[in-house]
């Protein structure tokens, strides 16, 4: 993940060293964490945070059980690894649920961290949870806030409920009464940001919750503006008494700092990351996996998740019964590459799996050349992907001129292909195994 791709670099070098001393010494230990102390302050994370953080590991790792162990490096790690599930919220915190319905969720933040598109993202959640959710303008200030909100819950499949420029307190009223009517079981409400915290704001929203009965109050944070979202997030704290934090654009090339002190500055916990600008891309926050991708262990079980969505049991099936009768075409090559954008690309799906040893890094994947290699199939005729033993240079040069590519990459993808059918082979007869 692009927030913690620095970090998780420093961490890995730093145990690195740690992992090739074998035996430690208290001094050892003391060293490495205060080179993790300056990795995590780098990151921006809270000077606090990461000082109490580090303290905390130390004072556990220098324990008499861990420096006789036989492998003291991996029980550092491992201290270092709960430590992070620790400070990030120890477990996944899932969306209240009012006892009667409807659910209202308030929605709230500062004007530009994303708080609108927010409320689409979360709505397609919440249908994908088998929820049936109502959108609320209740931003009468920005312009086009309305309009804008109409458009996303029209993209998110999820209806709008839009008073005009009334009273927000009024319309929330409104649009709970019209949910009860309407069998509505969560209520969204999209609130007024400003460009600053200020008095209005606070005061509009703590208006709002106590007009209707609100189950959760979010807080949308820029993850970007690391310590700055951190104190944003206080401040609201204090006045509203959030009950989580969804931290948008974690998929860019932000410290994470924000991540990883907002929960200890807050007490309040993130239930949902935003990792890219599709309404599908927002994730439950589960404090493990994230810990685990930052320590360069990947991220298993959201990478199994993401597949499930992408690629039916049935589907799957019938593949592997390809690759075992050896019967695999361009056709299904390119089914692949589909299924591997609906899970994030193959960035993001490198960036989940366990660190191979920095073999290959995600940064390293050229995204473009996979879709110029989807061209090249799509420029094929159906005989030419089923066998394409009949493409000829004649045929080359038209399906060249088809995608925008070369005859030299067209000989690259029929090389790169025929190889993954021989290895397909290999691995039926078992003479090679896979190597993981």
């Amino acid at each position: 993940m692009g927030a913690f791709a620095s970090l998780s670099e420093r961490l890995n070098h730093i145990f690195s060293k740690l992992t090739k001393r074998g035996r430690l010494t208290e001094l050892e230990i003391k060293t490495a964490m205060r080179e993790v102390r300056v990795a995590l302050l780098e990151a921006d994370v809270n000077v606090k945070v990461a000082k109490q953080f580090c303290q905390e590991v130390s004072e556990k790792a220098v324990g008499q059980e861990i420096l006789k162990s036989l492998n003291p490096a991996q029980q550092v790690i491992k201290i270092v690894n709960d430590e992070l599930i620790a400070l990030m919220g120890s477990a996944n915190q899932k969306l209240a649920v009012a006892p009667k319905p409807p659910t209202i969720i308030m929605m709230c933040g500062l004007q530009g961290a994303g708080k609108t598109t927010m409320c689409g993202k979360l709505a397609v959640n919440l249908k994908k949870s088998g929820k049936k959710p109502l959108l609320v303008a209740g931003d009468i200030y920005r312009p086009a806030a309305i309009n804008q909100l109409k458009v996303v819950g029209n993209n998110a499949g999820a209806e709008v409920f839009d008073k005009g420029t009334q009273d927000p307190v009024k319309t929330a009223k409104q649009a709970v009464d019209y949910a009860k009517s309407m069998g509505f079981d969560t209520v969204v409400i999209d609130t007024a940001g400003r460009l600053e915290i200020d008095e209005a704001l606070m005061q509009e929203l703590e208006n709002i919750c106590k007009a209707v009965e609100v189950s959760e109050i979010l807080l949308t944070v820029d993850s970007m503006m690391g310590q700055v979202a951190v104190n944003v997030a206080k401040t609201f704290n204090e006045r509203l008494e959030i009950t989580g934090i969804i931290l948008t654009k974690l998929d860019g090339d932000t410290r994470g700092g924000a991540c990883l002190s907002i929960k200890a500055v807050t007490g309040k916990p993130v239930k949902f990351i935003g990792v890219g600008e599709k309404l599908t891309d927002l994730e439950p926050f589960y404090p493990d996996r994230m810990a685990s991708r930052i320590l360069g262990m990947g991220d298993v079980l959201t990478l199994i998740e993401k597949a499930q969505e992408a690629v039916t049991e049935e589907q799957a099936k019938v593949m592997q019964k390809k690759m075992l009768e050896n019967t695999f075409t361009l056709e299904d090559y390119l089914t692949q590459f589909e299924s591997m954008k609906k899970m994030g690309g193959a960035q993001a799906l490198l960036a989940m799996m366990p660190n191979m040893g920095g073999k290959v890094k995600a940064e390293d994947i050229d995204e473009s050349r996979i879709e110029r290699t989807k061209a090249i199939i799509l420029s094929m005729t159906k005989r030419e992907r089923v066998e394409p033993a009949i493409i000829n240079s004649s045929r080359k040069k038209r399906i060249a001129a088809g995608s925008g590519t070369s005859v030299q990459e067209i000989n690259q993808l029929l090389k790169q292909f025929e190889q993954t059918k021989q290895l397909m082979k290999q691995l039926k007869n078992g003479k090679k195994r896979l190597p993981f």
